[in-house]
């Protein structure tokens, strides 16, 4: 199957050492939480290792989606850089001070931290220490001259998906679509790592068949598979076929409610076609892992910069991919050809939803 980048189904990280997917598999067995994932290492000892501790949000990296790109990409960076990692993971906002100052104290180089939620937590802990480079994913950040912020032109991709579902609504290319003009997306919350996501959604439906409307919703929270059932329910009751999660865990419940009302899901962050095959029809990839690995490169060589730094189509840092065999090529290829369009610029791109 010909996709925009060419991706496999499961990104697989040979180097995991719990053996998880870059879009992750729920049977791996999960990394340990915050209890003992930080030993405290002598220092002297380990004078020569550039050290990188990784702090999940609450979502843990077990959620299909950014914490365990992240978690991805620290593994690979440490069997392909030769650093040190360890990771722990937060189970309340509470515990991102915490586990934060329990890296900075035990002398990690780089500690990175997943999502904007961490933002008043580094922003407070980097003064403290100023020898310690921090880095935000998904996350602008600006004036703090130990601390890089990381951000993804998920609109790009965004509008990629949107416009393969705008053609596949064009006279029903897949099965079973009805002949409402309808599809829905879940959002976790009503912020710009997810409203980038859904306004590239928005337009590149839009670009593609302007009479389909776009149905949003927010669930307003990230760990709730029930809810996010229960939202895309109502969302096929109003008339989707297609949803749209961009909400983190919430998202996982979305795609099995799509699963069991046989409609089509299109995944996100990951190609997160493993966990549904048949329902996940396309996904709008945040390559959170690669941009991983690129931060820490620069830091271990030398070259950390702090402020924001931005990954788009043109750098890799998003893409798209439809590994089923249910989209027609010639439709995929129509996909395709927007790519250079929005690398040159010639299609403009809004991150801002349209109420």
């Amino acid at each position: 199957m010909a996709t925009a980048k060419k991706i496999p189904a499961i990104l697989l990280s040979l180097t995991l050492s719990f053996g998880l997917l870059s879009g992750c598999a729920s049977n791996s067995k999960s990394p340990k939480t915050s209890e003992g994932t930080a030993p405290i290492t002598n220092q002297a000892s380990q004078a020569k290792e550039f050290k990188v501790g990784l702090v999940s949000d609450t979502g843990g990296v077990n959620d299909h989606t950014i914490n365990q790109l992240a978690y991805s990409g620290l593994k690979t960076a440490e069997a392909t850089l030769g650093v040190k990692t360890s990771l722990i993971q937060s189970k309340s906002a509470s515990d991102y001070v915490p586990n934060i100052t329990r890296f900075a104290q035990d002398g990690y180089d780089m500690i990175i931290v997943v999502g904007f939620t961490m933002s008043d937590a580094v922003t407070q802990l980097s003064k403290q220490y100023p020898q310690t480079k921090f880095v935000i994913l998904d996350q602008s950040i600006d004036n703090i001259p130990n601390v890089a912020g990381v951000t993804f032109k998920t609109e790009e991709c965004g509008y990629l998906v949107g416009a393969l579902v705008g053609l596949l609504k064009q006279g029903n290319k897949v099965p079973g679509l009805n002949e409402k003009n309808v599809v829905g997306v879940v959002g976790g919350l009503p912020i710009p790592p997810v409203d980038s996501y859904i306004a590239g959604f928005q337009q590149g439906v839009q670009k593609t068949n302007p009479k389909v409307a776009v149905n949003v919703k927010y669930a307003g929270k990230f760990d709730d598979a029930a809810l996010g059932s229960q939202i895309t329910q109502q969302l096929i009751s109003e008339g989707s076929d297609f949803v749209f999660p961009v909400a983190g865990g919430t998202g996982n419940g979305v795609i099995n409610a799509a699963k069991s009302a046989n409609i089509y899901a299109i995944g996100v962050d990951a190609d997160q076609n493993y966990l549904a095959p048949n329902t996940v029809i396309t996904s709008a990839m945040k390559n959170v892992d690669k941009a991983t690995v690129d931060m820490i490169k620069d830091a271990k060589e030398g070259y950390f910069k702090s402020g924001t730094k931005s990954f788009d189509l043109s750098n890799g840092g998003v893409s798209f991919v439809s590994n089923t065999q249910l989209v027609p090529k010639e439709i995929l290829d129509q996909v395709t050809s927007l790519i250079g369009d929005i690398k040159s610029g010639k299609i403009q791109i809004s991150p801002i939803v349209k109420k």
